[in-house]
C-alpha cells in the first residue's frame, strides 16, 4: 500500500507565530518566564505533554489560539519574551571576549544522550543530563559548540512497578513532528541525509536538529524507509539490545556524526567525546584525511590526536566498553584495510598492553590513547582514573599519567527553582546567573534574610509533598488498588517534616537499599514522634540488571511494611521532570555509593544549589565539595577490600549521622521559630554550589584547558595543506626510531655536608648521551622531592634544565645539562632525572614509551 505523507502544522495567527520559534528552542527549558507564558495558555495541557511547548502548541484548539492572539498582555509578554531570546542569540559573551581568536572555530560534542527536558526524552540518566547541561552552559558562555547524538525512536524505557514492586519497562514512540526537533533539509528542500556502510549494508541516516539556545545538536535517525528494518533498528532504544547492536549504534554515531558534520559544511577545529561510545569517529576523520589531504595513517594520526579531547565517567575497569575482536573484525576491517594499517596495528590501538592478543579493544583506552586531552570528572576520579590506566603509560608515575580532572557542573538556570532564582536576583542582582563562579556573587547568599529562604524551601517541601501524592495515587490507579488505598495515599506524608531524597540509577555500588540495613534502627530514626523524618526515593534499573530490580523490589517491599507506610515512597518512572520537584523540595539528598566508583554524581550539585543539605558519602564531587559547614558526611572517606565489611561500616555511619547530626539540627530552632544552625548551612551549600559547581564554570575549565590548545593546535598543524603535520610525524618517527639509543650517562650531585637543611640549593649536571636526536628536540628534567614507604618521589614539579654553556660542543654525542634542586621540605629526599621530547607544535609530547629515565 503506498501512502502520499503530509506534515499538518498549527496554524497560528500572525500575532503569536513567534510562539512557534520559541517553541523549538531549548532555551524555553531554563526561562521560567517563558514556561509560564506557555502554561498560561493551559496548565493542565501543558502537564499532559511533558512540558513540550511544540506537542501543546499542536493539540491547542484554533478557538484558544485566537484568543491569545487578541489577548494584549499575554502578547505584551510575549513580545518581551522574544526580544530577550533574541538579544541573547546576538550577545557577545564569555568566550568571545577572552578568546576572540577563536570564534570562528568551533568543537564538536559527540555523546549518546543527551537530557535536556523531560518533553524530549532521548536520555537515560545522569551522563545524558550532564550532556544536555553542557550545551546549555556553552550556550551561555557563547562557546562555539555543535553536538552530535542519535534520534531514539523509542528513547530510554517508561518503568512501570507490579503490585510486588517488580521493575517492567514500557517503550512509547517517540512522536518526532510534536516534539523541539526539526528535520534537516539540504539546498533543494529535501532531507538531508547521509549513508554509513556496516556489514556489508549502506546505512541512510537522516538528521533531525534541536536548537539549545545558541548550541546546535544534530541526531542522526536511521528509521526511515530506505533501511531494512534491522537497520531501522539501530536508532530504536537507547542502551537497549546486545553487544552488536552497541557496535552498530557506535559506529552510526562516530562515523555517521563525522559524516554528517561534514554534510552540514561544518568543520570543527577538535572533537570532544562524551565517554568512548563516540571513538569510531577518530577512524572517519583519519580516513577524510588520507582522502582528501593526501596524509598516511600516521601523518593522519597526530593532527587528531592533538586535536581530540575525552571525557571518561567511569572509575571501574569492567564499566568500561569493550568489544572482542572478533565481532570488530566483521564491522570494521574493510574500513581499517582503507587506512592503510593491519589489523593487529588497529587492535593495539584499543588494548592495555598492545601484545596481549588475547585482551578484547577498550573503546576508553583507544580513546586515551588517541587524544592529547583526556579527563574524569572530579578530582577524586582523575586520581582513579589516573591509576587505572596508568599501564598505558608504564613509564609515568601515576601522578603524571595524562588524565586531569574537570569536575562536572550543573547548569543554573535549568535547575534552581523559579521562586529561589527570584529571590537570588533580588540580592545577587538580575544578572548573577551569567556570572557563573564569581566569588563576590555567591558570597551575598550569607545576607540572604533566614525567613525568606525558609519560607521559600518550606513552600517547595510542600509542593515536593503534594506531588509525590499525587503520583503516588496515580500508580496505585493504574495497578488496582482499592478506594481505601488510593484515598490514603492523598494525605501520605508530611510538609511540614524533615524529608529525605534518594534518587538515581539502582546499581549496585550505588546501595540503594543501604539506609535499610538496620530497619528496626531505621524505624526509629522516621517514626520518632517529637522529630519525625520522611524518605522519598526514585530511580530506574537497567533493563538486564536484575540485582538493581531486586533492590527496588526490596524497597518495595519495606515501603508497604506498616512502620513504614507513611513514612516511605517509591516514586515510578525517575525522569527529569521528578529529578527537579525531589531536588528542590528536599531537606537533604542522600548518596551513598561505594567509594571511589562515583564518578562524580550531580544529582547532589542540584540539591545544594537550591538549598538542599548533602548527606554523603565521600566520593565523586562531594570529595572536594565538603567543608564542614555545607552538609553531611558519612564516613571519612574510608575504603574497605571486603564489600561487607565496607557496607556495614557505611551504614553505622550513615545512621550515626542522622542521629547525631542531621535530625538534630533540623528540629532546633531559635526564639522565631526557624532552624537558625540548619539555615546557615543551607547558605553555605547554595555558595559552594554556585561558586564551584555549574556547569558554566566547568565549560570554562573546558575550554581554558582543552579547547583553545586544541584549537591552536588545529590551526598550527592544517597549514600549508597540513604540512606542519606531516613534518611533526617524521619527527615523532625519527624519536621514536631512535629513543632507545638515548642514555642520562653521568648525573653529578656535589654534596660534601653529611646533613643537608631546608632550604638549601643543590647545583645539579647532568651528561646524557642522545645519539642521532637533537638537543634542541628533548626536555631534560630533574624531578625530586619526599620518598615514600616505596622509596617512591611523591609529589614533585620537575624542572627543565638547560644545556651548560661551558660545554656546549658536544663528545660522541654527549651533551652537558645543568639546573638545581631546591630543598623544599624535612625528610627523606630523593634526587632523579629524565628525558621526554620537545615540540612547539603538539599540545604536549607525553607519549607512551617515549621517556627515559636515569
Amino acid at each position: 500500500m503506498r501512502i502520499k505523507q503530509f506534515l499538518v502544522l498549527p496554524k497560528l495567527p500572525e500575532r503569536i507565530k513567534h510562539l512557534q520559534e520559541l517553541a523549538h528552542n531549548l532555551w524555553y527549558s531554563w526561562n521560567p518566564d517563558l514556561v509560564r507564558l506557555f502554561k498560561g495558555l493551559d496548565e493542565e495541557l501543558w502537564n499532559s505533554t511533558n512540558q513540550n511547548p511544540v506537542e501543546m502548541l499542536a493539540r491547542l484548539p484554533q478557538d484558544e489560539l485566537k484568543k491569545a492572539a487578541e489577548n494584549q498582555e499575554f502578547l505584551a509578554q510575549l513580545d518581551q519574551i522574544y526580544e530577550k531570546l533574541q538579544q541573547y542569540l546576538k550577545r557577545k559573551s564569555w568566550f568571545q571576549y577572552k578568546y576572540e581568536q577563536h570564534e570562528n572555530q568551533s568543537i564538536a560534542y559527540f555523546s549518546l544522550e543527551y537530557g535536556l527536558d523531560t518533553g524530549l526524552p532521548v536520555y537515560s540518566g545522569g551522563l545524558g543530563v550532564l550532556s544536555g547541561d553542557t550545551l546549555k552552559a556553552a550556550s551561555d558562555l557563547g562557546i562555539p559548540l555543535v553536538a552530535v547524538g542519535l534520534l531514539y525512536r523509542y528513547g530510554y524505557f517508561r518503568q512501570v512497578l507490579s503490585s510486588e514492586g517488580w521493575q517492567q519497562e514500557r517503550y512509547e514512540e517517540n512522536d518526532w513532528y510534536h516534539m523541539p526537533v526539526q528535520r534537516v533539509k539540504d539546498k533543494n528542500e529535501k532531507p538531508l541525509q547521509i549513508t554509513v556502510e556496516l556489514d556489508g549494508e549502506v546505512v541512510h541516516l537522516q538528521l533531525w536538529k534541536v536548537t539549545v539556545g545558541r548550541t546546535p545538536l544534530y541526531l542522526l535517525d536511521a528509521n526511515i524507509p530506505d533501511n531494512s528494518p534491522k537497520v531501522r533498528d539501530i536508532t530504536s532504544v537507547l542502551y537497549g539490545g546486545d553487544k552488536e547492536m552497541r557496535i552498530r549504534q557506535e559506529i552510526v554515531l562516530g562515523v555517521g556524526g563525522v559524516k554528517a558534520l561534514k554534510a552540514l559544511g561544518i568543520s570543527p577545529a577538535t572533537f570532544h567525546m562524551n565517554e568512548g561510545h563516540s571513538w569510531f569517529l577518530t577512524l572517519e576523520r583519519i580516513q577524510d584525511l588520507i582522502d582528501n589531504h593526501k596524509l598516511s595513517f600516521n601523518d593522519a594520526l597526530q593532527y587528531i590526536w592533538a586535536t581530540s579531547i575525552f571525557t571518561t565517567h567511569t572509575p571501574v575497569p569492567a564499566g568500561n566498553e569493550k568489544f572482542e575482536p572478533v565481532l570488530m573484525q566483521r564491522y570494521l576491517e574493510q574500513a581499517i584495510v582503507k587506512l592503510g594499517i593491519s589489523w593487529e596495528d588497529f587492535l593495539k590501538l584499543g588494548r592495555v598492553h598492545p601484545e596481549d592478543k588475547s585482551e578484547a579493544f577498550t573503546m576508553t583506552v583507544s580513546a586515551l590513547k588517541t587524544s592529547a586531552f583526556s579527563n574524569g570528572v572530579s578530582k577524586l576520579h582523575g586520581e582513579v582514573a589516573r591509576k587505572m590506566w596508568s599501564q598505558i603509560w608504564p613509564e609515568l608515575p601515576f601522578e603524571e599519567v595524562p588524565i586531569k580532572a574537570i569536575t562536572n557542573g550543573v547548569h543554573l538556570g535549568t535547575w534552581i527553582s523559579t521562586e529561589l532564582n527570584e529571590l537570588y536576583g533580588t540580592y545577587f542582582g538580575p544578572r548573577y546567573i551569567e556570572r557563573p563562579g564569581a566569588p563576590e556573587v555567591w558570597s551575598k547568599t550569607q545576607s540572604v534574610p533566614d525567613a525568606e529562604l525558609w519560607r521559600i524551601h518550606c513552600r517547595k517541601r510542600e509542593h515536593l509533598i503534594n506531588f509525590s501524592r499525587a503520583r503516588l495515587k496515580a500508580q496505585l490507579i493504574r495497578r488496582g488498588a482499592s478506594l481505601i488505598e488510593t484515598q490514603r495515599a492523598e494525605k501520605i506524608l508530611d510538609p511540614r517534616i524533615l524529608t529525605i531524597g534518594f534518587a538515581r540509577r539502582f546499581s549496585s555500588y550505588k546501595r540503594g537499599n543501604l539506609i535499610f540495613a538496620d530497619p528496626e534502627r531505621l524505624s526509629k530514626i522516621l517514626n520518632n514522634d517529637r522529630k519525625p523524618v520522611q524518605l522519598i526515593i526514585s530511580g530506574k534499573a537497567h533493563p538486564l540488571d536484575n540485582p538493581g530490580k531486586e533492590i527496588i523490589k526490596q524497597l518495595i517491599g519495606y515501603s508497604n511494611e506498616d512502620r513504614f507506610r507513611d513514612r516511605i515512597i517509591f516514586l515510578e518512572d525517575y525522569d527529569i521532570n521528578v529529578a527537579r520537584v525531589l531536588i528542590q523540595g528536599c531537606d537533604v539528598w542522600l548518596n551513598n555509593p561505594r567509594r571511589p566508583q562515583e564518578a562524580s554524581g550531580t544529582s547532589g550539585m542540584k540539591a545544594a544549589i537550591n538549598g538542599g543539605l548533602n548527606l554523603s558519602i565521600l566520593d565523586g564531587w562531594w570529595a572536594e565539595g565538603f567543608n564542614g559547614l555545607n552538609g553531611f558526611r558519612i564516613g571519612n572517606g574510608e575504603e574497605v577490600e571486603n564489600v561487607e565489611l565496607q557496607d556495614k561500616y557505611d551504614a553505622e555511619m550513615l545512621y550515626n549521622s542522622l542521629e547525631r547530626e542531621v535530625v538534630p539540627l533540623f528540629y532546633t530552632l531559635n526564639e522565631i521559630g526557624l532552624p537558625a544552625d540548619w539555615l546557615l548551612r543551607m547558605k553555605n551549600s547554595i555558595q559552594t554550589a554556585g561558586e564551584l559547581f555549574s556547569a558554566q564554570r566547568m565549560m570554562m575549565n573546558y575550554a581554558d584547558q582543552f579547547y583553545v590548545s586544541a584549537m591552536g593546535a588545529s590551526a598550527r598543524m592544517s597549514k600549508d595543506n597540513f604540512e606542519p603535520t606531516r613534518q611533526i610525524s617524521k619527527w615523532l618517527d625519527k624519536m621514536s626510531r631512535n629513543w632507545d639509543k638515548i642514555t642520562i650517562k653521568n648525573v653529578e650531585i656535589p654534596v660534601s655536608e653529611a646533613e643537608l637543611f631546608v632550604g638549601q640549593k643543590l647545583p645539579i649536571s647532568i651528561d646524557v648521551n642522545l645519539g642521532e636526536i637533537s638537543p634542541d628536540d628533548v626536555r631534560i628534567e630533574l624531578v625530586s622531592g619526599r620518598l615514600n614507604a616505596q622509596e617512591e618521589i611523591t609529589r614533585f614539579v620537575p624542572i627543565v634544565l638547560n644545556q651548560s654553556a661551558a660545554k656546549n660542543t658536544p663528545q660522541n654525542g654527549v651533551y652537558s645539562f645543568s639546573g638545581e634542586v631546591t630543598l623544599a621540605e624535612s625528610g627523606r629526599f630523593g634526587i632523579s632525572a629524565r628525558i621526554i621530547p620537545k615540540s612547539d607544535v603538539l599540545p604536549h609530547t607525553i607519549k607512551p614509551k617515549l621517556i627515559s629515565w636515569w
